[in-house]
């Protein structure tokens, strides 16, 4: 039985696709950009960083044996993986005050997210920093916990006035 079949034999209309995302609302391979699909694998070989502290050098021969790696932007996952290992103390510095709980209670999906969000920040000025926040916000949707992403997305909030003050009191005042 077919998927509109048992959506008809059940009293429901059947599933309408929604453009660029899959059946449980997540983005669709496909519709991901080449920087996208960099912090996703960005993200996951920071995990392994964060839970396991594994070697960087490993972390990134895994990683790149990975399907779709080759979609990513190589250049964008490389300095996200190797600036945020490199710089963890100074990412963490900056992100702890904005904390309302201790860093050890922060989920390491949430906890690797800042660090991307706050690097890109600081490094990466060629991303507006409302996408930074946008690209972080959707990251923690798709692999974190349920309410990650409002996390996220206050922690980031909190630091893109210093780390962007131009950038985001130009946003500001535009309306």
């Amino acid at each position: 039985m077919s998927e509109e079949q048992s959506s008809a034999a059940a009293g429901r209309p059947p599933r309408q696709s929604r453009t660029g995302n899959t059946s449980t609302g997540a983005r669709k391979a496909a519709s991901k950009s080449n920087r996208s699909r960099a912090r996703e694998f960005a993200l996951q070989a920071l995990y392994q960083h964060l839970v396991g502290r594994n070697d960087a050098t490993a972390i990134d021969m895994f990683t790149r044996d990975l399907a779709g790696f080759h979609k990513a932007d190589t250049a964008h996952y490389d300095a996200l993986l190797h600036g945020c290992i490199t710089t963890e103390a100074e990412l963490d510095a900056l992100i702890v005050p904005k904390l309302d709980r201790q860093l050890a209670e922060i989920s390491p999906i949430e906890h690797a997210v800042m660090w991307i969000g706050t690097y890109e920040f600081l490094h990466c000025p060629d991303v507006p920093w409302r996408v930074v926040l946008n690209e972080c916000i959707e990251l923690a949707k798709e692999f974190g916990g349920t309410d990650g992403h409002k996390y996220v997305n206050a922690v980031l909030n909190g630091l893109a006035p210093s780390l962007r003050s131009v950038e985001v009191a130009a946003d500001k005042a535009a309306g």
